[in-house]
């Protein structure tokens, strides 16, 4: 299966990480005076659909909008790793999603080639598995107009791993050029790990995708004891965002014919 989906995938390959995003300007003077308009009070700032981060009057750039739909067996932890992209409390008891719910994240980036910071806008769509198997109609909305696929396995399920390549194929098998990225949850339950470094390996050298890991660890709080701490909680996950960043911005550049086109399937 491995090689005969490789094979139908007609997309670029992954850049190198730190290749297309600055990785830790988040981190820099310049960073952190963008990142203060998702956060208030050092509070993450939570955003309906059509609300967006009001930046200084001098401060004008652009805003690249993607949706991105999360994948992975029942009780994996999409709903929390949402959760922790967003800066939300993470759900202590495992609860199936009822339908589909959307989540806005907005994250500043700085392009490599450019010096150029960019407003990324990534609209996650999380669906509870038992809603997908009985709506038929499910998971056509999810997969419509999706620019990426953030596929979940849990370190401490090694079911959730094996059903990747299934997952893989049912879910992104008929939508070549949209990006797909792989995301361990409950890494810090690594002792109890389910999943080897070996087959991690063996993974990404079948696939050729991304594979981040992130941690299922509550988030740091304030001084309060109740409210989550805003900046480090985007310590905790500006990883995933600059790897989503850096992909998708990838993915658009290799489209408009800006850069080459990698992919096995393009003319040499």
């Amino acid at each position: 299966m491995h090689s005969t989906l490789s094979r139908c995938q007609a997309m670029a390959r992954p850049p190198a990480p730190g290749s297309v995003i600055v990785p830790d300007w988040h981190e820099s003077a310049e960073g952190k005076e963008y990142l203060a308009c998702i956060l208030r009070k050092n509070r993450r700032r939570v955003f309906g659909l059509l609300e967006r981060p009001v930046l200084p009057p001098p401060v004008a750039i652009d805003t690249a909008s993607y949706k991105i739909f999360v994948s992975g067996k029942s009780g994996v932890g999409k709903t929390a790793l949402v959760a922790k992209l967003a800066g939300l409390e993470v759900p202590v008891v495992h609860h199936e999603t009822a339908g589909i719910q959307t989540t806005v994240v907005f994250w500043p980036a700085k392009l490599q080639a450019s010096d150029r910071v960019v407003m990324f806008r990534f609209e996650f769509w999380d669906c509870g598995e038992s809603a997908l198997k009985k709506f038929d109609h499910m998971l056509p909305a999810c997969k419509e107009k999706t620019d990426a696929f953030l596929f979940l396995f849990s370190f401490t399920d090694r079911a959730s791993f094996e059903d990747l390549p299934g997952q893989l194929a049912r879910v992104a098998g008929d939508t070549p050029g949209v990006v797909r990225m792989v995301i361990g949850s409950k890494f810090d339950q690594y002792m109890h790990t389910d999943v080897p470094e070996r087959d991690l390996t063996a993974f990404r050298q079948a696939w050729e995708l991304p594979l981040l890991r992130v941690k299922s660890v509550p988030g740091r709080r304030l001084a309060d004891g109740r409210t989550l701490d805003g900046w480090a909680g985007l310590a905790d996950v500006a990883h995933v965002l600059n790897g989503l960043a850096e992909q998708l911005w990838h993915q658009d550049q290799v489209a408009a014919g800006l850069l080459p086109d990698t992919s096995e399937n393009s003319p040499s």
